[in-house]
This record gives C-alpha cells, structure tokens and sequence, in this order.
C-alpha cells in the first residue's frame, strides 16, 4: 500500500530506495522490474499502469551497515516529518522523505561523502536537492535543518 500510494511520507520508501530496491509489477500481458529510484515520476505518482499490480519487492545483497531514522511528533502512528536511510559500505546510498514531491535519493551528498569530500560540503549539497515544504507538520527550514543534521548523525 505504502509503495502504492506514492506519498513521499511512506516510512518505508527511503529505505527501499537507499537499498536500491526494484518494484516488480505484473499485468495480464507481461512482469517487469523497475528500479525504485525511477519508480516515482511526481507526487503520489508513478510508472505503474492502470492494468498492473506490484507483485514484489527485490533488493539487492546490501554490502556494508544500514541506517534509518525518523523524525515526527511521535515514534509511531504519526507522520513522518522527515525520514531518512542510508547505506555505507562499498557503495554510499542516502535516500529523504518527506522533504519534496517524492522520496529524493541524494546522490550529490552521497557521492561527496563517497570520495572523503568534507562533510560540510555534503550537507550543502544535501540541502540543494532535497525540496522540502511548509505544511501542518513542520517548517521548510526546518526540514533543511534537520536532513542536514540526520545525514552527520548517519556519517558520524
């Protein structure tokens, strides 16, 4: 439901994405797998047709530690303010929610931490591609701030 919905709040999406994880969808005709960083083409849209029904998820073996947080009014049954996961290992992988129209994997920020760039930097480049807005639940500052301060808490 949540992969379904499209709602950039999904707890779960950052770390399907942070994975890099493939959505199998399956209709009459044919299955097919789609990367989840390209699954999402704009708020609570996707690549999923009428006639197709997610059937599976499928990750890849993870090769490092993995990282999740939530920031909301309360652990659970709230939504999120922010999320974030994250993937150190061989490979960097840092994916948002809540902070634009769809889960944002950070690829600047991620490749900046990659090659031992200055965390600094990172978050600099962190804050230019996530889209975060004003709304009921927090503050685009906020928001800016405080992915800002998850991602040092994921690298530190």
């Amino acid at each position: 439901g949540t992969i379904a919905t499209a709602s950039p709040a999904g707890d779960t999406l950052p770390v399907l994405m942070a994975a890099g994880a493939s959505v199998i969808l399956q209709s009459a005709r044919a299955t097919r797998a789609v990367p989840f960083e390209s699954f999402y083409t704009g708020y609570r849209t996707s690549v999923r047709r009428p006639d197709e029904l997610i059937v599976a998820v499928e990750f890849p073996a993870i090769d490092g530690s993995q990282w999740w947080r939530k920031v909301g009014t309360r652990r659970a049954q709230a939504i999120s303010k922010i999320m974030i996961a994250g993937v150190r290992g061989t490979d960097v992988r840092v994916a948002f929610g809540s902070v634009g129209p769809t889960v944002i994997l950070a690829r600047n920020a991620a490749a900046i931490l990659a090659r031992g760039g200055p965390l600094a930097e990172a978050q600099a480049a962190l804050v230019k591609e996530i889209a975060p807005i004003d709304d009921i639940r927090s503050t685009k500052e906020y928001r800016s701030t405080v992915a800002a301060n998850l991602l040092a808490e994921f690298w530190g």
